[in-house]
């Protein structure tokens, strides 16, 4: 056993040492990354404000639009209508030969009105 003892000893020991870490600079850094990161942010949530607020503007300009585009279409179908009944019952008078109504007289009997056509 005196043997391997002194084998032993003979073999040197190494001891590691841990780098020296200058954490002012890490710090510094992080607090460079976190600020530019923050930054970044904002600029991305400013340009997507942005956008959303233009989408939203678009959307209620392209409603609007819709909506007097709607009621101007109703009115050119009701017009549409009134032309196309308007001409048929025009057709029909001129057929039955009628005449315009120039001068309309009422006459009262007996607390009755009766209405004249001339």
């Amino acid at each position: 056993m005196t043997t391997l003892a002194y084998s032993i000893s003979k073999v040197k020991s190494v001891s590691l040492t841990m780098p020296i870490i200058n954490w002012r600079k890490i710090y510094f850094i992080g607090a460079i990354f976190t600020i530019a990161l923050v930054f970044f942010s904002l600029i991305y949530y400013v340009f997507g404000v942005n956008d959303l607020t233009k989408g939203a503007y678009l959307i209620k300009n392209y409603n609007k639009e819709i909506k007097s585009l709607s009621s101007e279409n109703a009115k050119l179908q009701t017009n549409l209508a009134e032309i196309g009944f308007l001409g048929n019952v025009q057709e029909k008078a001129k057929e039955l030969s009628f005449q315009k109504v120039k001068d309309v007289n009422y006459i009262q009997i007996n607390n009755l009105e009766v209405l004249s056509i001339r």
